[in-house]
């Protein structure tokens, strides 16, 4: 099954749209759905499958947090080889012959729900919003149940599964996208040209007033562009954290970069390691 491409499943999620939007419809043969983000890992790291498709990173939410505690418990094992960046259109659906009106539940994944939180509140104060595994179980959930329930979800799930789009794009921020990352084992090579970026973790090797800065500083000095930082629990203590951090560049080919992540490391600033060196996709609308 090494050509087989995973996914955080079931079909109709979002994590399925943008793998379609990224390999092309006439390749969903090579689609593989996993029940959750450690099962995805899980598949790459035994060789289940060749790549698989996360969730890392969403423009409201921020960060993926199981996305980046797997990258943490898979160190040096599994990688990012890419990135796919894909937008995010929440539709309210229902079985068919549904109306809004008629909607006293709505469920979805609570991510989703929390990204359309002021238009339910607005349209339907009255309704309970209850959580489910994913914006695909719920919306398979609505549309096997009478009109009183909807599902926060996308077209795709609603073609699937047979529902009704009651209403469109209630998202709150009409500019609601997510990042998703392409993880594998290996990285991918490096041809010349283009831009990307170079991820990595950076373990703080001496709890100190002015470490994060310390860090920092090796980049800023080399005019190098962080385009994400975020810390996460290093699961060694409270109090300790890991930072991950995106760096426009190439890591095997750019000096500055090298340089500033020789300097973190032989200054014995913080432990660095790679989470891949990947093409870096179109952030623009």
């Amino acid at each position: 099954m090494s050509g087989t491409i995973g996914y955080l499943g079931p079909p109709g999620t979002f994590s399925e749209e943008a793998l379609i939007a990224w390999i092309g419809a006439d390749q969903a043969s090579r689609e593989r759905a996993y029940p959750s983000i450690p099962a995805c890992f899980a598949a790459v790291a035994s060789g289940e499958v060749r790549e698989a498709l996360v969730p890392i990173e969403n423009a409201i939410e921020g960060g993926v947090s199981q996305t980046l505690d797997q990258l943490i418990s898979h160190e040096g094992r599994v990688v990012i080889r890419g990135e796919v960046i894909h937008p995010i259109h929440h539709h309210l659906i229902g079985a068919p012959g549904a109306s809004l009106s008629g909607v006293t539940r709505v469920v979805s994944h609570p991510q989703a729900t929390s990204q359309c939180g002021r238009w339910l509140s607005a349209r339907l104060p009255g309704a309970a919003v209850e959580p489910a595994l994913s914006t695909a179980d719920a919306v398979r959930s609505a549309v096997e149940q009478d009109g009183s329930v909807a599902a926060v979800g996308n077209r795709r799930a609603a073609q699937i599964y047979g529902g009704d789009i009651l209403a469109e794009d209630i998202m709150d921020a009409a500019d609601n996208r997510t990042r998703f990352a392409i993880i594998g084992t290996d990285e991918v090579d490096a041809p010349p040209g283009g831009d990307w970026t170079t991820s990595i973790i950076c373990g703080i090797a001496t709890d100190r007033p002015g470490a994060l800065l310390s860090i920092l500083q090796e980049f800023a000095l080399r005019a190098i562009n962080l385009t994400r930082l975020e810390s996460r629990p290093a699961r060694t203590g409270l109090g300790r954290y890991v930072f991950f951090i995106d760096a426009e560049g190439n890591r095997h080919r750019d000096l500055p970069l090298q340089a500033a992540l020789t300097a973190i490391e032989e200054g014995d600033i913080a432990h660095v390691t790679s989470l891949g060196c990947y093409p870096t996709a179109t952030r623009s609308t």
